[in-house]
């Protein structure tokens, strides 16, 4: 890794993993060219496309700097650990290829962050989301302003749909697992949320629009595709100081998926599980 990116030479670092996404990416570039907040860089980690992404990125005249890598195909995992092994930022914001944000996003994490008396024992701020026709996704927080100090209230508030801000150093030190493909982003986010703070705030800040290309539509059949991973995520929670009702879902979603798992081991095809699925 380049030895400049230990030390954060700017507030924020924009990264977005991409793969054969040049219909939709211009759409993150305008947003990010619209912000109020100028102390970020833009990097994007191109896993694999071939659809002129890079010359796309080469035409933009842009007044921030992007950070452009070109990576074999190796997954949203694989293409995270890259960026935020890159990253230059004090903090990491995730903004996907097919979502973008509001002007002033960036100045309002900046904020905000800004209002934690006791910032080393935080390691994130997240805010709401909201869909293009304005509505929030998912329940607003109990107050305006929320310090969520144990692990199950953490999870309580990451319920829905969510984005925020991460410590970088804090990123470094819990990287996505990558000897499976489609790694649940919540295994991450659990072992970051059993050893340090988060804050919440009720502002709808990335505008959110899942669609048919979307990882969330086959996100069942994703976790069946990656069972070490799945199983992890669901035998952490269960042995985890998360509430019992949470802790009981996530026992029966172990026994599902393993059960899955050892379905496909004996050699039947995916599709056959699908009851296991639904």
């Amino acid at each position: 890794m380049p030895s400049d990116a230990d030390t954060p030479k700017m507030r924020f670092t924009v990264l977005t993993p991409t793969y054969n996404r040049v219909h939709k990416i211009g759409r993150v570039y305008e947003a990010l060219s619209a912000q109020t907040y100028q102390n970020f860089e833009w990097v994007i980690v191109d896993d694999g496309s071939s659809d002129g992404t890079k010359d796309l990125v080469n035409s933009w005249k842009s007044s921030f700097p992007i950070c452009y890598f070109w990576k074999p195909n190796g997954g949203m995992c694989s293409a995270l650990n890259f960026g935020i092994q890159r990253a230059r930022g004090e903090f990491t914001l995730q903004l996907d290829d097919d979502d973008y944000c509001t002007a002033n996003a960036l100045e309002r994490f900046d904020y905000h962050w800004r209002q934690i008396p006791d910032p080393s024992r935080f390691a994130n701020v997240s805010c709401l989301c909201k869909t293009p026709q304005g509505e929030i996704v998912g329940k607003p927080y109990p107050a305006e302003c929320v310090d969520a100090w144990s692990f199950a209230d953490q999870l309580r508030y990451r319920s829905s749909e969510r984005w925020g801000i991460n410590r970088t150093d804090v990123l470094r030190q819990f990287p996505f697992p990558e000897d499976e493909r489609h790694v649940a982003s919540s295994l991450v986010w659990n072992r970051i949320s059993r050893r340090y703070a988060a804050r919440f705030f009720n502002e709808a800040l990335r505008v959110y629009e899942p669609g048919v290309e979307g990882i969330t539509r086959n996100s069942v059949a994703l976790r069946a595709s990656s069972p070490k991973a799945t199983l992890t995520v669901y035998r952490e929670i269960v042995f985890s100081p998360a509430p019992a009702l949470l802790r009981v879902r996530a026992a029966i979603n172990f026994g599902r998926f393993a059960t899955i798992a050892l379905v496909q081991k004996c050699g039947i095809p995916l599709y056959a599980t699908r009851k296991l699925r639904s």
